[in-house]
């Protein structure tokens, strides 16, 4: 099976520096003994009109029942009366039963910088569960910064494709001043191009976006899907805003109390753990490009393609060749999801003949790179978000290389070239505005937080971690490969799911489902 654009954009940029946020204040009525200040009040005020705007909807272009519309917010909600709007691109199909009416579903597939829109018309919207379908209106919208709500751009096309062969890799010191300047060449074309929004793309903002669009839609509390790092947007959301939870299931969770350091170290270690359970059905194969012995073996030749491509890119089509940077982004991309294994088995088949074609079309899947050599703005908005959200995991090459001794512990095959690339925020023009402690989420309704044994891109440990710091969370876990767990085919975690965004009603504590 092809893995698909849709997988791929729905679970987010691995290793472009992966760093999270949490808000710092939560939602709620003022206490009777001390009043709102008159900051506060006047902030309040100056909100009002937005929560009370009306969308015009039309038809969306394709059609296919779906609707489109802009929502307007402020560019900083520190200062919503300061003029400066950002317009966000709604879109949702009507529920299509004749029982009663549930209110709106909001869905988000992660990244950050995945499309929601996208991801609500090419899938959610036609294929989530029928009887989900007709009772809720489907509902997303794109992130600030996202697609089609103001997109972040930052290079050119021919500049984007330069900037993915960059060598990962540094084994000298013109290496590494290289891909230094590769990351101060993307950040400063971010801040040339997108600089209006580039302090205003936090979690946090977007998450109090979704409150608008709640209120907006009519709906009086918030009923939310999120994958990956749409986990940690709807997790925020719970934490801002706990009274206004309606049903929300966290699929794919992020640890919000982890440095950036360490989530970009956890998931290697989960890179480690999917790419061994596609070695041990390899190595089972007699066709196995990595050997036929074991898992080690298997690591070991992988290892070698890289450092051959390292220093010999073979030809990947009639004009672009495959290289160490654009081969491991292949490799990693297919780790997502189990039912990719047999593409990549091939793809290694080829690359090792010389042939670097097939790694290279699931780097361009990952990197949603058109045919024509266009970019679409995810690798953009994805740092943009992450470097906000949180300090960065490096500040210097120094500080790599006294971590690389623990990243290529928890990956020998793919640590290197995780950990430089952790080093992006380093250089990024706009300070972090995030910090990473809890999310507790307080007095909200109960909340169902999913999680896969085997997820490359999440390791099972966030969302035990998450389940145990929101105060109404319950833990649904799926013992199995690949990235997030609804839609995927367990019909026990699917039933569990659907039970409760339709009743309400969590799965029993600590169910496993295999």
């Amino acid at each position: 099976m092809d893995i698909s654009r849709r997988t791929l954009r729905a679970f987010g940029a691995a290793f472009t520096g992966v760093a999270l946020l949490l808000g710092g204040c939560t939602s709620g009525t003022a206490s009777p003994r001390k009043p709102p200040s008159t900051k506060a009040s006047v902030r309040a005020a100056a909100l009002a009109p937005y929560y009370r705007q009306k969308l015009s909807w039309h038809e969306c272009r394709g059609g296919a029942g779906f609707e489109c519309a802009t929502l307007k917010a402020p560019l900083d909600y520190t200062r919503p009366d300061g003029g400066s709007e950002v317009k966000l691109a709604v879109s949702r199909k009507k529920a299509t039963g004749s029982g009663k009416r549930l209110g709106s579903l909001m869905v988000n597939p992660g990244g950050p910088g995945g499309s929601a829109i996208d991801y609500l018309q090419s899938y959610a919207g036609i294929g989530y569960p029928a009887r989900i379908r007709a009772r809720y209106d489907m509902v997303a919208m794109d992130p600030r910064g996202v697609a089609a709500s103001e997109p972040i751009t930052c290079l050119s096309d021919k500049q984007m494709d330069a900037f993915t062969q960059t060598d990962q890799t540094p084994d000298a010191p013109a290496e590494t001043r290289r891909l230094v300047a590769s990351y101060q060449k993307f950040a400063r074309g971010c801040a040339a191009r997108s600089g209006r929004l580039l302090g205003h793309v936090s979690t946090v903002e977007a998450a109090r976006d979704m409150d608008l669009l709640r209120a907006v839609l009519g709906d009086r509390k918030l009923n939310y899907v999120g994958a990956s790092y749409g986990t940690f947007l709807g997790a925020t959301y719970a934490d801002l805003f706990p009274r206004r939870v309606g049903r929300l299931v966290l699929d794919g969770a992020l640890d919000p109390a982890l440095s950036s350091e360490r989530i970009n170290r956890d998931q290697t270690a989960g890179f480690e753990t999917a790419f061994t359970a596609f070695a041990k059905d390899c190595v089972r194969r007699a066709s196995c490009p990595l050997g036929t012995r074991d898992v080690a073996q298997a690591r070991r030749r992988l290892s070698a393609l890289f450092a051959r491509l390292d220093a010999h890119p073979v030809p990947a089509g009639e004009s672009r060749r495959l290289g160490e940077s654009l081969a491991t982004t292949g490799v990693l991309a297919a780790l997502y999801d189990e039912g990719a294994w047999p593409q990549l088995r091939t793809a290694l088949r080829s690359a090792t003949r010389g042939d670097g074609s097939g790694l290279l079309t699931l780097a361009d899947l990952y990197y949603e790179r058109g045919a024509d050599g266009s970019y679409a703005n995810l690798m953009y908005a994805n740092p943009a978000v992450n470097c906000l959200d949180l300090p960065p995991a490096f500040r210097t090459p120094a500080d790599v290389r006294e971590s690389l001794a623990a990243f290529q512990k928890a990956s020998p095959v793919f640590g290197k070239a995780l950990a430089w690339a952790a080093l992006n925020c380093a250089y990024w023009p706009v300070r972090p505005t995030g910090t990473a402690h809890p999310l507790r989420a307080k007095g909200a309704a109960p909340i169902v937080v999913v999680g896969t044994t085997r997820d490359p891109a999440t390791p099972y440990t966030w969302a035990r971690s998450l389940a145990s710091q929101l105060t109404s969370a319950t833990l649904l876990t799926y013992d199995g490969d690949g990235h997030t767990a609804y839609g995927r085919g367990s019909t026990c975690i699917d039933t569990a799911i659907d039970t409760y965004l339709l009743t309400g009603t969590p799965p029993p504590a600590r169910k496993r489902c295999t």
